[in-house]
């Protein structure tokens, strides 16, 4: 069965490559989009799209009724972070432009050669139902597929997988943060700020009053909690008393209900800051996403898959690029990266490449929080889901870096995202053919007990524009 990934190792590695070439920020991954589509297409796949309000989103379906198995792709760059490829110093392709710093031009790939393979054992008579690939945007801005939920394209999926680019060859057992994504719009009255400042009521100010109060609430939530903003709009000039400003929030926590309880104190500090400077806000919400909900059985089958594919196999010169662009780049990173890893029993000392994979961490199950969010979150929480890591990165790479981007187009990259592609694959087949499996996981999903309901407020269109803002 893997060598359904291996027959079309060539094209995959090909389709990746263009889509980083392409390196399109959130809502706007047009190419890469049209690019997969393409592909899945000539495959005999029928594509769904647009999906949830967004251009770029599509579904590719083979096969006929249950059980369905659906993959979870993404293909979104970050940007500012352009960076030329397989190159261990930072040199933009071009400077500002987006850049795969996530590695989700592997993501996107890997996940649709797991949808290729399981449609081969379906075509051959192996295993019976249907599988999905579903092209989700902008998960950096934590929205994809919390609008698709919302539309209910994942209702009727049986199983769901996915899986991240790393530096490690793992299965994800803990948790991600849930997340909030807002913005506070104030506005005030424009004045000389020299001639005649008391006429003028200024919103930047009241955006820097609502930071220091929310700095102050830091103090007074749990250490689990993340809060961090930007203030993506400042005013024009310093002469000019601003009338209007622009601060972007990101408010997570462990779990949902814990985001909208320290959400609605957040709010309060931009009502205080109001207050003070005279002036009015409004709040322009944009994205909110469920922490991931962990399926220990499918964990434990993709880790047995993971066993049987195996890690992947640097080459000399591949283990020189990894070694060469940390010691040139960030060399605590591995340190500190080697002294976790030492702490589960793991040398990593001498390597710089993910060349084994991590035991399951069962003491691990579920724990999270404080950490990254992913609207990957939201699927979990609607049909028994499952995600596994692969080594992509050279071990010590910061996240969201330049240092990802250029890996992300290396040869290394490229194995561990076919070796991705194959253990996915064999999972989906898996349960595809194991109704028993089917039904624990489905037990472990419905112990926890909770209903999913959607975080975006009634009527709420994706923000196509904003990353142009």
């Amino acid at each position: 069965m893997q060598e359904s990934i291996d027959r079309r190792a060539q094209s995959l590695t090909e389709l990746s490559l263009k889509i980083w070439g392409f390196a399109e920020a959130g809502f706007l991954e047009i190419e890469s989009s049209k690019a997969q589509v393409a592909y899945l297409e000539q495959e005999g796949f029928h594509i769904t799209k647009p999906m949830g309000g967004m251009p770029s989103a599509f579904m590719a379906e083979y096969g006929s009724g249950k059980p369905i198995v659906g993959y979870l792709g993404e293909f979104d760059a970050l940007p500012r972070l352009s960076q030329k490829g397989v190159h261990i110093a930072k040199e933009p392709l071009e400077v500002g432009a987006p850049g795969h710093g996530c590695g989700h031009n592997l993501l996107g790939v890997g996940a649709l050669g797991a949808a290729l393979m399981v449609k081969d054992a379906i075509a051959a008579g192996t295993v019976q139902g249907t599988v999905r690939y579903y092209g989700c945007p902008a998960e950096e801005l934590l929205a994809g597929k919390v609008f698709m939920a919302r539309d209910g394209v994942f209702n009727d999926l049986d199983i769901c997988f996915s899986w991240h680019p790393s530096s490690m060859n793992n299965v994800s057992t803990g948790s991600s943060s849930a997340m909030n994504s807002v913005k506070f719009n104030f506005f005030g009255r424009t004045a000389h700020a020299a001639g005649d400042p008391h006429n003028g009521r200024s919103a930047l100010d009241a955006v820097e009053l609502m930071n220091i109060a929310t700095n102050y609430l830091r103090e007074h939530v749990t250490t689990d909690v993340r809060i961090h903003y930007v203030i993506s709009n400042g005013g024009g000039e310093p002469n000019i008393v601003p009338a209007e400003a622009t601060v972007w929030y990101y408010v997570r926590a462990p779990k949902r209900e814990q985001v909208e309880q320290v959400y609605q104190r957040v709010i309060a500090c931009a009502e205080g800051a109001a207050r003070m400077t005279d002036t009015t806000f409004e709040i322009e919400f944009i994205s909110g996403c469920y922490n991931t909900k962990n399926n220990a059985p499918l964990e434990d089958m993709l880790y047995e898959k993971w066993q049987e594919v195996g890690a992947p196999v640097p080459t000399e010169e591949e283990k020189t690029f990894a070694k060469q662009l940390i010691e040139s780049s960030n060399p605590e990173g591995h340190v500190a990266t080697a002294a976790r890893m030492k702490r589960m029993g793991i040398d990593i000392t001498d390597k710089y490449t993910g060349d084994f994979i991590v035991p399951i961490q069962q003491n691990n199950r579920g724990v999270g929080g404080g950490g990254g969010s992913t609207d990957v979150g939201d699927v979990s929480h609607i049909v028994p889901t499952a995600q596994i890591g692969a080594a992509t990165s050279a071990i010590g790479c910061p996240g969201h870096s330049w240092q990802i981007t250029s890996c992300s187009a290396s040869s290394f990259a490229q194995k561990a995202m076919l070796q991705a592609a194959k253990v996915l694959g064999l999972g989906g087949i898996e349960v595809l053919k194991n109704p028993a499996l089917r039904e624990a996981a489905w037990k472990t999903f419905n112990d926890e007990g909770t209903k999913y309901v959607s975080p975006l407020p009634e009527g709420l269109k994706p923000a196509l524009d904003i990353v142009k803002h």
